[in-house]
């Protein structure tokens, strides 16, 4: 069985206006999904960093210990399970108490999912940075969270960059799944429009084209801000030998 490519052109051009609005959406769940799951991944990973010292108080160590628990318990189930169950399950489930659309579900879903794998690498950053900052913070008087604040968290960032950077592209592709709650992403526009042709070879061409392209630009992105960062560390170390 051969691909009509002059006819995947066709498709793309007859049905452009279909793309563009699966493409825009597809875009706002993987940056708005990355944006949240970023600042979700960076709360979860501060409070799994934060130890638990032999001077605490009994109160104080409880609470750590059931912070550590909670978000261990996160972790485990988003990590674990597909993101397609998860949509299903919680939308269905939370429908009749929000009353939400299946567009601000699936911004939902993607955030919290997303937030799961930036703890693990937020929490991988902040072990990467070296201990005796922390010890050398303890000694000027800061608190373990003006610590993790001011001196942890933009080290394990810049640190984690590229991998921060490739869950962007992950949702790029993985927004795909939110179809099942009928969310109009690419993947939903392109499942419709093959729908009508009944030329799902050539549609799904295009799709994948759309993806690669996606993808490919974000990934030319990400490098070009990975190499001003390291352009920036290289500037800064320069300065502090001279």
């Amino acid at each position: 069985m051969s691909i009509n490519f002059p006819r995947a052109l066709e498709i793309f051009q007859e049905n452009i206006s279909l793309f563009l609005y699966g493409i825009g959406n597809t875009l706002l769940f993987a940056l708005i999904g990355t944006l949240v799951g970023f600042l979700i991944g960076l709360l979860v990973g501060g409070i799994r960093a934060i130890e638990i010292n032999d001077y605490d108080s009994t109160p104080v160590k409880a609470i750590k210990n059931i912070g550590r628990w909670i978000t261990s318990f996160y972790i485990w189930v988003f990590r674990g399970t597909p993101m397609m169950v998860q949509a299903m399950f919680v939308y269905y489930l939370l429908r009749p108490v929000l009353q939400w659309t299946p567009f601000v579900a699936g911004l939902v879903i993607i955030s919290i999912n997303t937030g799961a794998y930036m703890a693990e690498i937020i929490r991988a950053g902040i072990q990467s940075v070296d201990n005796g900052q922390n010890e050398a913070a303890k000694s000027l008087g800061m608190t373990t969270i003006q610590t993790l604040i001011f001196i942890v968290f933009p080290q394990a960032i810049k640190n984690t960059f590229p991998s921060i950077g490739n869950q962007l592209i992950v949702n790029i592709k993985d927004s795909s799944m939110l179809n099942v709650i009928g969310v109009t992403e690419l993947y939903f526009q392109t499942t419709s429009v093959a729908g009508s042709n009944y030329q799902y070879i050539e549609t799904f061409l295009v799709s994948a084209l759309i993806y690669l392209v996606l993808t490919t630009l974000a990934s030319f992105l990400l490098n070009f801000l990975e190499g001003r960062l390291d352009e920036e560390r290289k500037t800064k170390s320069m300065d502090f030998c001279s």
